[in-house]
């Protein structure tokens, strides 16, 4: 495998993408950050957010890039060995050469999580509703209805809309997840 093709200093950390194995981003990030840290640096940003189940709403939270995590490493001097860490399955390149992320888009992200590489990196992603908000239901027996809604009740994870039913307008109780908020005109 060949890395690069112009010469590095001797020490020279730059950001790379490296694959996981299914499911275990999070463990490959933290293999790497026990056995290589301070030298190599390692950002795996997650999101959290509510999914409905069978039994009920739960919080679930996913790698934000399935599969793929970031880390900053000395391509000559760690590469082989992060290859061969729990969880790693690969690198991210194109034919031979491993491309480098730019710095300043991991500084972004990373201010964006406000995460430094000791602590998770993982945003909370909820549903945002306000009053008057269009709405269309996307569950249930009036799936595909589009309605405004009127009132927000966060602590039932509620919200009274109202819906045109059958020729008249009828405020109704429905359940937060079962809506998708329209696009705005501003957004």
């Amino acid at each position: 495998m060949i890395l690069s093709e112009e010469p590095t200093p001797e020490f020279d950390p730059r950001w790379y993408c490296l694959r996981s194995q299914t499911k275990r981003e999070h463990v490959a990030a933290a293999a790497i950050r026990q056995n290589f840290s301070p030298q190599v640096e390692v950002f795996c940003p997650r999101i959290r957010f509510k999914k409905p189940t069978r039994r009920g709403v739960v919080w679930w939270v996913d790698p934000l890039f399935p599969g793929y995590f970031l880390a900053k490493f000395d391509l000559h001097t760690h590469l082989r060995d992060l290859l061969h860490t729990n969880g790693v399955s690969g690198a991210v390149q194109f034919g031979r050469k491993l491309p480098e992320i730019p710095a300043s888009f991991v500084e972004e992200l990373k201010s964006e999580f406000a995460a430094s590489e000791q602590e998770e990196a993982i945003v909370t992603i909820e549903q945002k509703l306000g009053v008057g908000d269009e709405v269309e239901l996307v569950d249930g027996a009036f799936q595909g209805l589009g309605g405004v809604v009127l009132e927000v009740l966060p602590s039932q994870e509620r919200v009274n809309v109202l819906l045109e039913i059958m020729g008249e307008s009828r405020p109704v109780q429905i359940d937060i997840y079962s809506l998708l908020v329209r696009e705005r005109a501003g957004d």
